[in-house]
């Protein structure tokens, strides 16, 4: 396959629907769960009977020249929770979606989600997102601040929920991407540092292709004040945070740039802030690594460019491995990825400012649940 040509953003986000709309595909059989009767609905929580946070976690890992091999992890006890929150991916044909859980929700919480549950109870809440329908027709600043409120309104709602009824003094890892990053942010901001008690059980925040902002060449200041980046894997109280780039993002590019206006919500901006970049991998290295890619089986997204086996187990590592590095390139600061020798290149989607935004988690999926399951044996220990 081709890389994907730079196009304009309307067309771009077009491709960048269809790309999702393929990704859901294999779920398009689900069934939704029926309404509950409170304001807060969850797509995941260790009680519900169907919970794509959950499943068989057995992988099958290919090696170049070598059989593949069956891995399936050590069942363990799951001593803290995480507070997932999902991307946009809704296809609903309205600005704002519903609180369905359609199958564009289900799965992407077993791509992005399910492989934590190996190290937390996993909750992910269903929220009115700005749905990629409103991504091609962005409305007025208006709508957009509106849409934005109405989305954090659900996620707040639900951490609220969560905190008095389920929480119960464990430590809590955040866990989020795109839209869902903007929404942890807001909530890290507003309601997790203003609450002492809660801000100390906070083991860590993955916070991919979300664009967290810190001071120039800072590890705290910008978004949050008192939670700063993960400079060691065992690090607890920080945020790992990262927008993945296969070549050098342009000046526009829609992540990992230095912010020059607000957002819909309001954050940090100007030549004196920076987006921040943790390697999952490596957090505090500059170095180039290798990054440990984990995939539901079936589910090759396109900025991967490759087709893929089909196994017996729900998961596979592929064989075509990448190794990234955090780099600042011009005004960007971004998590460069590389194909190793038989990889293919890796084209962005749906255009060059989006770089690999689609993969931000996927990547490096294998890194980001073991950095996560060494911070939670460090908080543990505390």
């Amino acid at each position: 396959m081709a890389p994907v040509s730079r196009v304009g953003p309307r067309r771009g986000v077009t491709t960048l629907l269809a790309l999702l709309l393929a990704l859901v595909a294999a779920a398009a059989g689900a069934v939704a769960m029926p309404e509950q009767p409170d304001e807060v609905r969850w797509l995941c929580r260790p009680d519900l009977p169907a919970d794509p946070c959950r499943g068989d976690l057995g992988t099958t890992v290919y090696g170049a020249g070598q059989p593949p091999e069956v891995v399936r992890p050590a069942a363990a006890e799951r001593a803290v929770d995480c507070f997932y929150v999902y991307p946009t991916v809704s296809t609903e044909l309205a600005y704002s979606a519903s609180r369905e859980i359609t199958p564009p929700l289900q799965f992407i919480a077993e791509q992005q989600a399910q492989r934590f549950s190996e190290v937390c109870d996993v909750y992910a809440p269903v929220y009115r997102q700005r749905t990629l329908l409103a991504l091609r027709s962005p409305g007025s600043p208006e709508q957009a601040r509106a849409a934005a409120e109405l989305a954090f309104a659900d996620v707040a709602r639900a951490w609220e929920q969560y905190l008095a009824n389920d929480n119960r003094g464990r430590g809590i890892v955040l866990i989020g991407h795109s839209q869902g990053t903007r929404m942890l942010r807001q909530l890290i901001r507003e309601r997790i540092e203003p609450d002492p008690a809660v801000n100390a059980r906070l083991v860590s925040a993955v916070l991919a292709g979300g664009n967290v902002v810190v001071p120039r060449g800072a590890d705290v200041g910008g978004d949050f004040r008192t939670v700063p980046l993960c400079r060691e894997r065992a690090q607890t109280h920080c945020v790992l945070a990262w927008s993945i780039f296969g070549a050098e993002p342009p000046a526009d590019a829609r992540y990992g740039t230095t912010p020059t206006t607000p957002e819909a919500t309001p954050r940090p901006y100007g030549p004196g802030y920076e987006v921040a970049c943790v390697n999952p991998a490596a957090p505090g290295s500059t170095e180039q690594v290798p990054l440990h890619t984990l995939l539901r089986t079936g589910a090759a997204p396109q900025a991967l460019n490759v087709v893929l086996p089909t196994p017996a187990t729900p998961w596979l590592r592929p064989a075509q491995r990448y190794r990234g590095q955090c780099a600042h390139i011009g005004t960007a600061h971004v998590l460069l990825a590389e194909p190793e020798p038989g990889a293919p290149p890796l084209p962005p989607v749906p255009d060059p400012g989006w770089g690999l935004h689609v993969v931000d988690l996927t990547l490096p999926l294998g890194d980001a649940v073991a950095t996560v399951a060494a911070q939670i044996g460090a908080y543990q220990r505390r």
